[in-house]
């Protein structure tokens, strides 16, 4: 589509929508060390909706036959509505990054899913912020930074951005411009060390009481994001409670899911062989593949379509990343999800197969 005609036909597109249009890449950035933003648009005319601070989940096509399901947060911003970018770090034991990083290319397209999430500041109405961030856990915050540049530059946001070494700190030009231009955002840097080569003059070591004080002297009165490694959310965690923090104003991203598996189903998956009352097992019909299984108390949709050689696509398998959403053409479930699946759908009859337990019989469009 011609720039002319876009612009011709604005007030005619409609919002991108992850059961209709795929992902095209449109451009493929180097951030850092192993790093890359990988930035999309519709593959037919639309824009996107979403909240600062959401994921998508992409499906990879690692293998022909088997791709795999990976969840990242959008750093973009939905003040941009025209495309949506991803920024990833490929690790040495990295799957699908590796994959996006060795094969992933402009004009190539991808399933995804989403956008979802609750790690965003448009659920949690404030009036001052503190964004603590670590490695690549900066991309929530930029999505929502790079929002309030574009639509409340009189935010108030204190950004502390955390790296072992200087050359790690992502988006730091990006960063300091964006300050310079937000007359009530100060910005942090902290590292964890550094070499002669990097010239560098700023805070060393791990997030703490006085270091927090030093970049966000009045972060008691903050509502704070923070987005990292676990060890790391770890000792911001730690370190506010050692002050008496109010914790209810703390939130934090984790694709980890919120509760334990259901006992029932940890036996099922161990090959327990306790005997199981036959009324109490329920029959689940996929009717796309054409099959029936049995399903014990306690099991899964998503486990009882494994055991029968039905794929349903899965990422975090903790009812969070939406990945698994499958229509129920009947029957009923307990449903306990983290907020992967939006209440419309649940309306229009979708469940989430990882964390629906059939309350009898059902039948799954799978």
């Amino acid at each position: 589509m011609t720039i002319a005609v876009a612009f011709q036909h604005l007030d005619e597109l409609k919002p991108w929508n992850d059961r209709q249009h795929l992902l095209e890449c449109i451009s493929v950035t180097a951030e850092g060390p192993d790093v890359m933003t990988f930035a999309f648009r519709s593959n037919k005319p639309g824009w996107f909706r979403y909240l600062p601070g959401q994921f998508v989940t992409l499906e990879l096509p690692v293998a022909p036959d088997d791709p795999v399901m990976r969840t990242y947060t959008l750093s973009s911003s939905p003040s941009r509505p025209f495309s949506v970018a991803v920024t990833v770090k490929a690790q040495k034991d990295s799957i699908g990054t590796r994959w996006m990083f060795d094969h992933l290319k402009p004009g190539m397209t991808l399933k995804a899913f989403g956008a979802l999430g609750d790690f965003t500041f448009v659920r949690y109405p404030a009036e001052k912020y503190l964004f603590i961030s670590a490695g690549s856990g900066v991309t929530p915050m930029m999505s929502m930074t790079r929002w309030m540049a574009d639509c409340t530059p009189q935010g108030n946001v204190a950004f502390i951005s955390c790296a072992r070494r200087p050359d790690d700190l992502l988006f730091r030009g990006e960063l300091e411009v964006l300050s310079a231009h937000m007359p009530n955002m100060s910005l942090g840097f902290i590292v964890e060390g550094h070499s002669p080569k990097d010239s560098w003059h700023g805070l060393r070591g791990r997030v703490d009481g006085t270091k927090l004080s030093l970049l966000a002297p009045d972060f008691m009165e903050r509502t704070v994001f923070c987005c990292g490694p676990e060890p790391f959310m770890r000792g911001v965690r730690e370190t506010l409670k050692s002050v008496g923090f109010n914790m209810a104003q703390y939130h934090e991203e984790s694709f980890q899911p919120a509760n334990a598996p259901d006992p029932a189903e940890l036996a099922v998956r161990a090959g327990a062989t306790a005997a199981v009352d036959p009324a109490s097992v329920s029959n689940v019909t996929f009717t796309m593949a054409g099959k029936q299984a049995k399903c014990p108390p306690g099991q899964t949709i998503l486990h009882t379509a494994r055991s029968a050689g039905v794929r349903i696509g899965a990422a975090c398998e903790g009812g969070l990343c939406g990945t698994c959403r499958v229509m129920k053409i009947s029957g009923e479930v307990e449903m306990n999800h983290n907020g992967g699946i939006l209440d419309d759908e649940i309306d229009e009859g979708y469940i989430l197969a990882c964390c629906s337990r059939p309350l009898g019989d059902v039948q799954i469009e799978a």
